[in-house]
């Protein structure tokens, strides 16, 4: 299953993010958690200073923007195929 995370403090961009994100993982159709991860020092932890961020199976792939479906699909079914490999 995938792990998938954003990373923020709540803001509209963070809210929009993990809006997409669901929507991506729905579009895709791979297994996968979604979190969102408002707690600074987690945030921290992940080296991110811009939020919103995205992270997949623990590393960051987006920071500070929202990125397109197409660049979320692809992640997400990337990471999915690592997991059944």
């Amino acid at each position: 299953m995938v792990s998938i995370k954003v990373l923020g403090s709540g803001c509209a961009k963070c809210e929009k993010l993990y809006t997409e994100a669901e929507a991506a993982i729905a579009h895709c159709g791979v297994a996968a958690t979604l979190e969102k991860v408002s707690d600074l020092d987690q945030i921290v932890g992940y080296g991110v200073m811009l939020t919103p961020a995205l992270v997949v199976d623990e590393a960051v792939v987006s920071s500070g923007r929202i990125p397109s479906m197409a660049k979320m699909t692809n992640w997400f079914t990337t990471a999915a195929m690592k997991h059944e490999g």
